[in-house]
C-alpha cells in the first residue's frame, strides 16, 4: 500500500485562523459588551406589598425589581376568580408601576405579572392583598405549557446543529478537505434546518415569555415579544451567518472566505444574548461565549465531512485528517478554557453543581464532555496516524468512533438547550442578594428601612431617618420592631447603632419565615419626645 504524502500546510494556520477571529471578537466587543449587567430579574419591592391588607382600592400597583425589566403580561384577579388585563404601565428605572382602571372591592385579589430582564428570559410571579378585609384567595396559577418548551427546547437543538454541523462543516469543506466534497449534503441538510429552526425558535421563545399556548404562534405580538428579547438579535445574526456558509457551500470559490466569516458570526450569535453573555464582566463573558461557540464549531463540524471521506476512502481523506488532527489540539485548548472560564462565573461555588437545576445540567454536560474528550483523545493518539497511512481497519475504527463523538455532540446540544429553562447559581445569588426597601413617613418623621438580604434567615437592617421636611433627623435612640401577627409572632424589638455613616443600623437580625411583617420604628429624639413611624415590608423566601 503506498503511503499518501502528507499535504502542505494551510494557507493560514490554525493560529492565523483564531488570531482573526479574536480580531472580530474584539471588534464585536466594542460595539456589543458595553450593555449593563443582566441576571434573572427579581422582585424586590411591591406596593402594595404581598399579603398586605389595605383599607381603600389602590390608584396604581408597583413593582420594582433588582434591575429593569419590560413588562409583558399584567393581569389582576379578582376575588369572584375573574380577571382584569393591565394595560397601562409605565418604566420608572427598575420599577414597573400599573395604573388600576377601575376601584376594587373587599376581599383578596392577585396581582400577576410577567416580564422579561435584560438576558432575554421571561421571569413571572404573583403576589395577593386584601382591600377591607381578607377572603379566599383566587386561583390563579396556570400550569407550564410543556408543549410549547418541548419544541422551543427541540427548536434550539435543530439551531445548535445548524451553528455547529453546519457552519462548522461548511468551514471544514473549504478549509481542510480542499478538493473534497464528502459530507457537503449533510452539511447543507444542518444548515437549512437552522435555517429554518431560527425563526421557528423566535416564535416559540414569544410564546413562552407570554405564557401562550401554541394556538397563538400566528399573533403578531407574539413575534413582536419574542423579538424584542435578546434572544431577537441571536436569530438575527444566526440567520445572517447560516445564509453566508450556505453561500460558501455552493460557491467553492468563495467558500474559504465565506466560511471563515460564517464560523466568526457563530461567536457572534451565541454571545449576542443568553446566560453566559449576561454576565459581568460582560468584555470578559462575552469573549469567552464567541471563543467557546467559535472553538465547538470548527471541531464537531468537522466529524462528520472527515468521517464520511474516511468511510469512502475518498483520495484527501488521509490530507483531511492530517490538517484536521495538527488544527485540533489549540482549538481543544481554547474551547476547554473558555468553558472553565464561563461554568466558575455561572455556578459561583461546587454546592451548586448538586443544589441547582442549572449545576445538575452542567454535570451532565461534562459528564458526556468527558466521554467526548477520551474518545477523540484515543482517536488522536492511537488511530490517527495508522489511518493516515492508509490502514484500513484503523480507518473503519476511526470512522465508528468518529460516529460515537457525533452523537455525543448532539447529546450535549440537547443538554445546553435546557439551560434556557434553568436561571444560572449566580443569577440566583444575585436575586436573593437584593435588599428589601420600605419607606414608612408621618408629618413630623421619615424613616427608610432596608433589610439585607431580603428574605429569610440572618439578616442586618439600616435605617436612614428624616424629618418631615426631609431634614437630618438626629436622635439619641433608634428601635426597630417587627411583627407578624397572622403568624403569632409577637414584636420582636431590637435597638439600633449608629456606625457613623448618617444611619442606623441593627445587625445579626434573624427573620424566620417570608411574608409582609409590620414594622414599627421608635425614634427618641429627647427625654421628653418620641417619635414613631409605622409601615409594612415584604420578606422573601
Amino acid at each position: 500500500m503506498i503511503r499518501q504524502q502528507r499535504p502542505r500546510a494551510l494557507s493560514m494556520s490554525p493560529i492565523q485562523i483564531l488570531s482573526w477571529l479574536l480580531a472580530s471578537l474584539l471588534l464585536f466587543a466594542v460595539f456589543v459588551a458595553p450593555n449593563p449587567a443582566a441576571a434573572h430579574a427579581a422582585l424586590i419591592k411591591a406596593e402594595p406589598a404581598d399579603g398586605t391588607v389595605i383599607a381603600t382600592s389602590p390608584s396604581s400597583f408597583s413593582l420594582t425589581f433588582s434591575e429593569p425589566v419590560s413588562p409583558l403580561v399584567l393581569t389582576l384577579v379578582h376575588p369572584d376568580g375573574t380577571s382584569l388585563p393591565l394595560t397601562s404601565s409605565r418604566l420608572e428605572g427598575q420599577t414597573v408601576v400599573v395604573a388600576n382602571p377601575q376601584p376594587l372591592g373587599q376581599g383578596t385579589h392577585v396581582l400577576s405579572w410577567r416580564v422579561v430582564s435584560e438576558d432575554g428570559h421571561p421571569v413571572a410571579g404573583s403576589l395577593l392583598f386584601s382591600v377591607g378585609a381578607p377572603s379566599a384567595a383566587p386561583q390563579t396559577a396556570e400550569p407550564v405549557d410543556w408543549l410549547v418548551r418541548s419544541l422551543l427546547w427541540g427548536a434550539k437543538v435543530a439551531l445548535y446543529i445548524g451553528l455547529f454541523l453546519g457552519i462548522g462543516g461548511a468551514f471544514a469543506i473549504a478549509w481542510l478537505a480542499r478538493g473534497g466534497r464528502d459530507g457537503q449534503r449533510f452539511v447543507g441538510a444542518a444548515l437549512l434546518a437552522g435555517l429554518l429552526a431560527a425563526p421557528a425558535s423566535l416564535g416559540l421563545q414569544g410564546l413562552d415569555a407570554l405564557g401562550a399556548r401554541l394556538h397563538a404562534i400566528t399573533l403578531p405580538a407574539v413575534w413582536e415579544t419574542g423579538f424584542a428579547t435578546s434572544y431577537g438579535s441571536t436569530v438575527l445574526v444566526a440567520l445572517a451567518t447560516l445564509v453566508v456558509a450556505l453561500l460558501g457551500l455552493i460557491l467553492p470559490r468563495l467558500g474559504r472566505p465565506l466560511t471563515l466569516l460564517a464560523l466568526a458570526g457563530t461567536g457572534v450569535a451565541l454571545a449576542a444574548s443568553g446566560h453566559a453573555s449576561a454576565a459581568e464582566p460582560q468584555w470578559l463573558t462575552r469573549s469567552m461565549v464567541f471563543l467557546h461557540g467559535v472553538t465547538i464549531a470548527f471541531w464537531a463540524g468537522a466529524l462528520v465531512p472527515l468521517g464520511l471521506a474516511l468511510w469512502r476512502r475518498a483520495p484527501m481523506s488521509g490530507a483531511f485528517l492530517w490538517r484536521f488532527s495538527r488544527s485540533v489540539l489549540p482549538v481543544f485548548a481554547i474551547l476547554v478554557g473558555a468553558g472553565v472560564v464561563l461554568a466558575v462565573i455561572q455556578v459561583e461555588k461546587p454546592s451548586a453543581l448538586i443544589d441547582t437545576a442549572y449545576g445538575q445540567l452542567l454535570v451532565a454536560k461534562l459528564a458526556l464532555l468527558s466521554i467526548l474528550f477520551a474518545l477523540a483523545a484515543f482517536n488522536r493518539w492511537r488511530l490517527t496516524v495508522p489511518a493516515e497511512s492508509g490502514d484500513a481497519p484503523a480507518s473503519a475504527r476511526l470512522v465508528r468512533s468518529i460516529s460515537a463523538e457525533i452523537l455525543l455532540a448532539v447529546l450535549i446540544f440537547g443538554v445546553a438547550a435546557g439551560w434556557r429553562f434553568t436561571p444560572p447559581p449566580r443569577a440566583l445569588a444575585i436575586a436573593a442578594a437584593q435588599p428589601a426597601i420600605a419607606h414608612f413617613h408621618t408629618p413630623e418623621a421619615m424613616a427608610e428601612l432596608t433589610i439585607t438580604p431580603g428574605h429569610t434567615g440572618e439578616v442586618a437592617a439600616s435605617i436612614l431617618m428624616f424629618d418631615g421636611d426631609f431634614g437630618p433627623l438626629d436622635a439619641k435612640q433608634v428601635t426597630l420592631v417587627l411583627s407578624k401577627p397572622d403568624a403569632g409572632i409577637e414584636p420582636l424589638k431590637r435597638p439600633a447603632t449608629k456606625p457613623g455613616d448618617g444611619t442606623w443600623r441593627v445587625d445579626n437580625l434573624v427573620i424566620p419565615i417570608a411574608g409582609s411583617w409590620t414594622v414599627r420604628i421608635d425614634i427618641l429624639v429627647s427625654d421628653f419626645d418620641m417619635k414613631k413611624v409605622e409601615g409594612a415590608i415584604d420578606i422573601r423566601p
